[in-house]
């Protein structure tokens, strides 16, 4: 039978989200319904609030997820009710042409849920990121539970399903950090931060973390940047340039833009050494271009020039890997939940989004 259960929904563009009565339906063939525990607020929740994504209103808000998996539907193999899962947004098809040829870390052609959420008028409601976790439960494709280790921190794994993975891939899987490579890292929030962390797990030397906010800068420090560069005081660029200015590099091997802005992603572009890679995580808006680079220096520069989407991650792959480093004691995923929240408190946390408070407030139900 199909449930109510409350859950956070944006009603209209720009206005507050209210908390209110959702109807989740039993779950068809190839779904999942998953009972949420916690669930990251990241900025792509306020993007989908503020129409940043599309005008598919009403919203159902929150993507960064874990929780037990409830009931499956017909063919689910994968997963079964009482499994402890990340949820995720990237739940390949197997079919398209990247998985054709063996990258389903590109399929494009993800699979959702079929079915509808919807209000308890009927009104049906658009999942964030084809999730929609801010809810007591949620409707998904099976393909996206990717089971990990039942005694991990809900609040801190969770959050692998964006931000932490988005950062923490950028570096290792679209960037190839690996020991002994020099990196800096532009933007050091979260998903800033986690390529920091990522930097420092696999071995990279230095690490250079770059932004203007000093209380960003010491969290950077915490998680494993070996030196700070406020971009408020000096040019970022010469300053990477002096901290690794020995046999003759001009860069870093990888600059990661975690910013998405033109400003930052030209420094980025120069801050690299020949041959370099600079890895674009930060999210632009659809109006930002490509700053006025002489495409000489591109030619000049060599190296590649990449975008990184979700970290160019696999789930099935990274998250149980990831989980079982942070079961460890070896990524300190912990060092992200900067607060636990209840539901109702979505609103108050935008705020702090908006101030720079927090790395991340994460709704426990």
């Amino acid at each position: 039978m199909p449930q109510t259960v409350q859950g956070v929904v944006a009603l209209a563009k720009s206005e507050p989200v209210q908390l209110v009565d959702i109807v989740i339906p039993d779950p068809g063939p190839g779904e999942a319904v998953v009972r949420v525990q916690a669930c990251g607020v990241c900025h792509t929740d306020l993007h989908y609030r503020e129409g940043g994504i599309n005008d598919e209103f009403p919203f159902l808000l929150g993507h960064e997820a874990a929780g037990t998996v409830e009931a499956v539907g017909e063919g689910v193999t994968e997963v079964a009710p009482g499994d402890f899962v990340v949820l995720n947004w990237r739940a390949v098809c197997g079919e398209c042409r990247a998985c054709d040829r063996g990258e389903p870390w590109y399929c494009f052609a993800t699979h959702n849920a079929s079915q509808k959420m919807t209000l308890t008028d009927g009104t049906e409601l658009s999942p964030a990121l084809g999730i929609g976790a801010f809810a007591e439960k949620t409707l998904v494709a099976a393909g996206q539970c990717t089971k990990v280790d039942p005694e991990a921190r809900a609040a801190a794994v969770g959050l692998l399903g964006c931000g932490v993975m988005a950062g923490i891939g950028a570096a290792i899987n679209t960037g190839g950090v690996t020991r002994g490579k020099s990196v800096a890292v532009i933007g050091c929030g979260g998903v800033g931060a986690a390529s920091i962390m990522g930097s420092a797990v696999a071995g990279a030397s230095p690490i250079i973390a770059v932004d203007i906010d000093e209380r960003k800068l010491a969290k950077a420090r915490e998680l494993g940047a070996t030196h700070v560069v406020n971009s408020k005081d000096v040019d970022p660029v010469e300053a990477i340039r002096e901290i690794v200015g020995g046999n003759g590099a001009e860069g870093v091997d990888v600059v990661i833009e975690a910013v998405g802005r033109p400003e930052t992603w030209k420094q980025a572009f120069y801050a690299r050494d020949l041959a370099g890679v600079l890895v674009l995580v930060g999210v632009p808006t659809p109006d930002m271009t490509l700053p006025d680079i002489p495409l000489l220096d591109v030619f000049g520069r060599g190296g590649a020039l990449k975008s990184s989407w979700y970290g160019d991650c696999l789930p099935k792959r990274d998250f149980p890997m990831l989980v079982d480093l942070y079961q460890q004691g070896r990524l300190d995923l912990d060092a992200f939940v900067t607060e636990e929240i209840g539901i109702g408190d979505i609103e108050a946390a935008f705020e702090k989004m908006h101030h720079g408070d927090v790395l991340r407030s994460v709704v426990v139900l």
